[in-house]
């Protein structure tokens, strides 16, 4: 899993590539724990090569949610194919993320 932050035009866009399971969930969490307090900035997760998310995933995505919408932000996830699509459809986080 490979995970990583920048910062363009004042937000924060932050990149998920590979499988995130149970064990590299922890790892991504501690690179993408800064957007747990985005401080009014939005937050795009570019997820064009996610391959596939697991529950502790799905926990980090709604944690920066959390943060972001208590300054005002926005978070977005941007090019999330099917199958990653389906897991937020049967959770029903499909309604609480935006999606471009």
């Amino acid at each position: 899993m490979e995970t990583k932050i920048e910062e363009f035009d004042g937000k924060f866009v932050a990149t998920l590539a590979g499988e995130m399971d149970t064990a590299a969930a922890v790892e991504a969490e501690k690179v993408l724990e800064p957007l747990y307090t985005s401080g009014g900035k939005d937050v795009i997760i570019d997820c064009k090569d996610l391959e596939y998310i697991a529950s502790s995933g799905l926990r980090i995505l709604i944690s920066i949610l959390k943060g972001a919408k208590s300054t005002g932000s926005r978070v977005i996830l941007r090019d999330v194919n099917d199958d990653i699509k389906s897991v937020f459809q049967l959770t029903g986080f499909i309604s609480i993320f935006e999606f471009e």
